[in-house]
């Protein structure tokens, strides 16, 4: 059995009669902040790391992924799982939609504008109106074109809303799903590669498509010169966009690779902007059939169209 005196509360030494014991031991002072190593915080504000954390995104990358995780917590087959994608209010889209027409020099798209909070319903709507914009301006530039003309007879191509439809969806969301699964496999082949998600590239690759919304409508001036300056301004700030989102991401990777990865980004862009403008603007005029007018003594008259 323990004593009285053993069970009784002992107070520690001072300091003084410990240092005394021991003039070698260390003190910390709960007062005082510990210092950090040179060596450690010279490592913790690398300039390169800073940089790669503020193209990549990467900073703060983690609580941003848990946190959406926790947002899209629901099961995939109730609505309220699909719902969080549209969960953005009027000033986000509009803050997206400017920073994809007046891209910030060195700055990362993705991690600006979309990483906090990805959404689709910007990319749905700006590709519905496109689509309209398209089909609607390539009708009205065909009238304008063949306007004055004797022999001609507007009929709305109503065919063109679907096929600019089928085109412009199936490249807002069938180049971002090839693209993802080339980043995804080469990240598996390199260990420093980020990936974006599928939801990221998708809305990188909608609010990119905006430009063309009143380029489109610009495509009614029947001068093919003019035409072509704005497919070329356009292409370069939509384009700029995706570099500047995409370069960041594979940069580490073989060079060239990295190139050829850029390179047919901005190529498969292009093709859709040269190819809405050369059918849907373009197009070769048909030939219109010769009306054939019939006279009273049975004999018929082939007018020339030209």
């Amino acid at each position: 059995m323990a004593t009285a005196d053993e069970l009784k509360f002992q107070e520690f030494d001072d300091a003084a009669n410990l240092l005394a014991a021991n003039p070698d031991a260390t003190t910390i002072s709960i007062d005082e902040p510990v210092e950090i190593p040179k060596n450690q915080h010279s490592r913790l504000q690398e300039p390169a790391r800073e940089e790669d954390d503020e193209l990549l995104g990467t900073d703060d990358s983690d609580k941003t992924e848990l946190l959406a995780g926790q947002k899209k917590s629901a099961p995939f087959w109730t609505f309220e799982y699909y719902q969080t994608f549209f969960d953005v209010d009027t000033y986000q889209v509009l803050d997206r939609i400017k920073g994809s027409v007046f891209p910030v020099p060195g700055k990362n798209f993705v991690r600006l504008y979309i990483r906090s909070n990805p959404d689709l319903y910007g990319p749905f709507w700006i590709c519905a109106t496109l689509v309209f914009t398209i089909a609607v301006s390539g009708n009205l530039s065909n009238f304008f074109i063949h306007l004055g003309k004797p022999t001609y007879h507007y009929v709305p191509e109503f065919r063109k809303v679907s096929i600019a439809a089928t085109t412009i969806y199936a490249y807002a969301w069938l180049v971002p799903l090839a693209l993802w699964g080339f980043l995804m496999w080469r990240n598996s082949k390199v260990m420093n590669i980020v990936s974006y998600s599928f939801l990221e590239i998708v809305c990188v690759y909608g609010y990119s498509l905006f430009i063309y919304i009143p380029t489109a409508m610009l495509w009614i001036i029947p001068q093919k010169v003019v035409r072509w300056v704005l497919v070329v301004f356009s292409l370069c700030l939509s384009g700029s966009v995706l570099v500047m989102t995409f370069w960041p991401a594979v940069r580490d990777d073989n060079r060239r690779i990295a190139v050829a990865t850029v390179a047919t980004i901005l190529l498969l862009h292009a093709l859709l902007a040269v190819g809405c403008l050369a059918y849907f603007f373009d197009a070769p005029e048909l030939d219109i059939p010769a009306p054939i007018i019939p006279v009273h003594n049975g004999t018929t008259v082939i007018t020339k169209s030209h």
